[in-house]
């Protein structure tokens, strides 16, 4: 029994499958060379992709710098344009203030002329017509308080 015993617990084996026989494989001269074309074709795309990458940048940044340029131009033409225009009004208000001033200047001669202060002055120094101008005065005072007198008086 021990012997039935140790025969049930051991498992049966199947018997073993026929393998199918490996599929034929092409001779490796012909595969090889594939293989080592590949990666010399993608290092190839890579090396072109990172220089027209690395361009592109460049190019970018030349544009960046045109662009302000170009904004740093018209900044300065703008300037330009309003100096001129500044510079036109200045020369305008110049042209009106030296206008003006030859004018006033002119005014000034003329007011001047007519106040002949050296006459004036030499009239007041002198005595003798000061004097005559006194009697003169002082007779036609007279005068009038005469006739004020008189209109009183009636």
């Amino acid at each position: 029994m021990a012997e039935q015993a140790k025969k049930k617990a051991a498992p049966k084996r199947k018997p073993a499958a026929k393998r199918k026989p490996a599929p034929k494989r092409k001779p490796a001269a012909k595969r090889a060379a594939p293989k080592k074309a590949a990666p010399q074709k993608a290092a190839e795309d890579f090396a072109s992709r990172a220089q027209e990458t690395s361009r592109n940048v460049f190019l970018a940044g030349l544009g960046f710098y045109g662009k302000a340029f170009d904004q740093a131009q018209s900044r300065i033409d703008a300037l330009q344009s309003d100096m001129e225009t500044r510079r036109k009004q200045a020369d305008k208000l110049y042209k009106e203030l030296v206008k003006r001033g030859k004018k006033v200047e002119q005014d000034a001669k003329k007011s001047m002329n007519e106040l002949d202060l050296q006459k004036q002055l030499e009239s007041l120094t002198d005595r003798k017509k000061l004097e005559a101008q006194l009697e003169k005065a002082k007779a036609r005072f007279e005068e009038l308080k005469g006739s004020v007198s008189l209109k009183s008086a009636a």
